[in-house]
């Protein structure tokens, strides 16, 4: 009896040690949020990197195009993306310690299970397109935004006798 109490004294302490080895920021939690990324980073940087462009490349070109001819301006849009593609190709090499250390190995796990479903993967073909657009329909209001704060923070300051 002492025996199988001393057995069940031991097995119960180490559980929790088990359970912590699976929680955020463990090897475990690492190792599944690399299988994670490798899933998620297929084609949603080249989705980024084109919609970044889309929405950043028609303001440069209306800038330049009355200078560059038009040879300058396609070999400056090719050399935009290869460096936008390297930009968001390195940001994702420390993506997997961020998600490892907000989710737990099995959280992970179950994420990476979603991605791999039907309408995962239809999640990781719309969502950066989704995200886009939805950055795309703020854009015009920040201006707007910009000075309510401005004129939220003056009102305040004002309150406060300070004056900006």
């Amino acid at each position: 009896m002492r025996r199988f109490l001393i057995v069940l004294v031991v097995a119960l302490s180490s559980l929790p040690v088990a359970a912590r080895a699976q929680g955020p920021g463990s090897p475990q939690a690492l190792e599944a949020a690399q299988e994670l990324l490798a899933i998620i980073s297929g084609d949603m940087l080249g989705q980024m990197g084109r919609a970044m462009t889309a929405q950043v490349w028609p303001q440069l070109e209306a800038e330049l195009g009355s200078k560059v001819a038009p040879a300058g301006l396609t070999e400056l849009r090719g050399e935009f993306e290869k460096m936008l593609e390297r930009f968001l190709v390195e940001g994702m090499k420390d993506a997997p310690a961020l998600y490892a250390k907000h989710f737990s190995a099995q959280e992970l796990r179950d994420i990476t299970a979603f991605y791999r479903t039907p309408s995962g993967a239809k999640a990781l073909q719309v969502l950066p397109a989704v995200t886009a657009e939805y950055f795309a329909m703020l854009m015009p209001r920040m201006e707007s935004f910009q000075r309510e704060i401005m004129a939220m923070t003056v009102q305040v300051l004002q309150k406060h006798d300070v004056r900006p």
